[in-house]
């Protein structure tokens, strides 16, 4: 039963206690471990070391300040290789400037700069190693001047090796991980322990210890030097991330404040319109066509006008434009509340010329399909051009033109001088703002002036797409001319 359960692939994996885990999976962890430690340590790409971001004018004073002590040590310690371990002064000069270059390549590349200075150490130690044999092995060795103090030479780090080394780890381990931070001090650990644990030499004081302790501090504050900058970075965006929340929190708040304030009123006083239009007929006797029209024109209207007012509602309480309800279909406009097109165009003409006013159409140019976006906003800006004609404009004569360009549709809407007294309108200038607002979304151009008959020019041209480049001088939308 034992067999046949684990033969089964629908009897799920073995419990832990059925079967211990075999030597791989126990391994499994460390290798990974340092198959990332090789990678890391073979990886040269890591940010240079970043500028002050305040003072300004100190900003590249650490830069500054590591470049010195890198020739300061790279002086120091040729004189040191030189008198102590009685190496040919080319050699002393080349292992001392190596080791203050490698300080001043960990500002940029941290990974090659620790093993530079490891394998500079590792090449001194070990050509003082030869030199205190007596073998050169090509090596230029000076002859040993008489001992003149009982103070043995430090080995195999010197005193300018040990603050050069650990200058390189605190700049490796202030850009690079904590685990390739461990990694690198478990091998310096590890050469220092083979020169002096296993190869030796006894005419010198031997510093390794020290010299682990000394990379196991820098490398301590190092690592928590980074640790703290990335909290503060992840702190930091965690504020930004909350601001924004807070700000899209108070959005949603107003959207919805406006929506019920929109619902309340308008929804009201346009339902109630549309009753009225409805009642109006069976309240007066006999009455004739022309007020039944009228007053059905009224309705129809304010049914129209209700079923915008429910989309636009849902706009404002969706989190997500494309959601007109906000119940998060996600089916971008509303199925019982379509866009309109310029297709309507004539019925929004008939309702103006209902209105009162005299409305001529030109079409012109050859129809091509148009994005929806295109055509919606063409049509808005046509029924809110004409929207002011009747109230700023009363009893005037509006024409509207419609021109179709290979690159997009223009759209001129010109009144005349009002025949009638102006009612003060209460109006602030945001349908203005509104034509212009959707022109700059399609990267169109939009222009608004008098004409020098008294009346008023709109004027849109809207590109068929944003991507087609800027317009030409045929496809901007001319000013009124004298026709006008």
């Amino acid at each position: 039963m034992d067999e046949a359960r684990q033969a089964d692939p629908r009897s799920g994996p073995p419990s832990p206690s059925a079967s211990p885990p075999s030597a791989s999976t126990a391994l499994r962890r460390p290798r990974d471990y340092f198959r990332a430690l090789r990678a890391d340590l073979w990886t040269v790409a890591a940010d240079p070391l970043p500028p002050l971001s305040r003072p300004r004018r100190l900003r590249w004073l650490p830069h500054v300040l590591v470049c010195a002590v890198a020739l300061t040590l790279a002086l120091a310690g040729t004189d040191e290789i030189k008198n102590s371990y009685h190496l040919a002064s080319g050699l002393s000069t080349v292992l001392g400037f190596l080791q203050g270059g490698a300080v001043v390549l960990a500002l940029r590349r941290p990974v090659p700069a620790w093993w530079l200075s490891l394998t500079v150490t590792a090449v001194s130690a070990e050509a003082a190693r030869i030199a205190q044999d007596g073998v050169a092995y090509g090596v230029s060795v000076l002859p040993s001047p008489a001992p003149v103090s009982s103070i043995r030479p430090s080995w195999p780090w010197t005193s300018q090796g040990i603050m050069a080394c650990a200058v390189v780890l605190f700049l490796f381990a202030l850009r690079v991980s904590v685990r390739a931070s461990i990694g690198v001090l478990a091998l310096t650990a590890l050469v220092t322990y083979f020169i002096q644990g296993i190869q030796g030499a006894t005419s010198y004081s031997p510093t390794g210890l020290l010299a682990v302790l000394v990379f196991a501090t820098v490398v301590l504050v190092g690592a928590a030097l980074r640790g703290r900058r990335e909290a503060r970075t992840q702190l930091v965006e965690q504020a930004s991330l909350t601001a924004e929340e807070r700000a899209r929190r108070t959005v949603l708040e107003e959207r919805s404040r406006i929506a019920r304030e929109l619902h309340d009123v308008v929804a009201h006083h346009m339902s109630v319109i549309s009753i009225q239009a409805q009642v109006a007929p069976h309240l007066v006797e006999n009455p004739s066509e022309e007020l039944r029209e009228n007053l059905a024109g009224i309705r129809q209207n304010a049914l129209e006008a209700l079923t915008e007012l429910r989309r636009v509602l849902g706009v404002l309480r969706s989190e997500d434009p494309q959601d007109p309800y906000g119940i998060g279909s996600g089916t971008g406009d509303a199925p019982d509340s379509p866009q309109p097109t310029l297709a309507r165009l004539d019925a929004l003409v008939e309702n103006t010329r209902a209105a009162g006013l005299t409305v001529l159409t030109e079409i012109s140019g050859d129809a091509r399909p148009l994005p929806p976006g295109v055509e919606l906003s063409a049509y808005r800006i046509i029924q809110e051009a004409l929207s002011n004609a009747l109230r700023h404009a009363p009893g005037s004569t509006v024409r509207v033109e419609l021109t179709h360009f290979p690159r997009g549709v223009q759209v001129r809407v010109i009144n005349s001088r009002p025949q009638q007294p102006v009612p003060p309108s209460p109006g602030a200038g945001h349908g203005l703002l509104g034509m212009r607002e959707r022109a700059a979304m399609l990267g169109g151009t939009l222009v608004t002036s008098e004409t020098s008959c008294g009346g008023y020019a709109v004027a849109a041209f809207l590109p068929r797409s944003r991507d087609q480049g800027p317009a030409t001088v045929d496809d901007l939308p001319h000013p009124p001319g004298p026709r006008d």
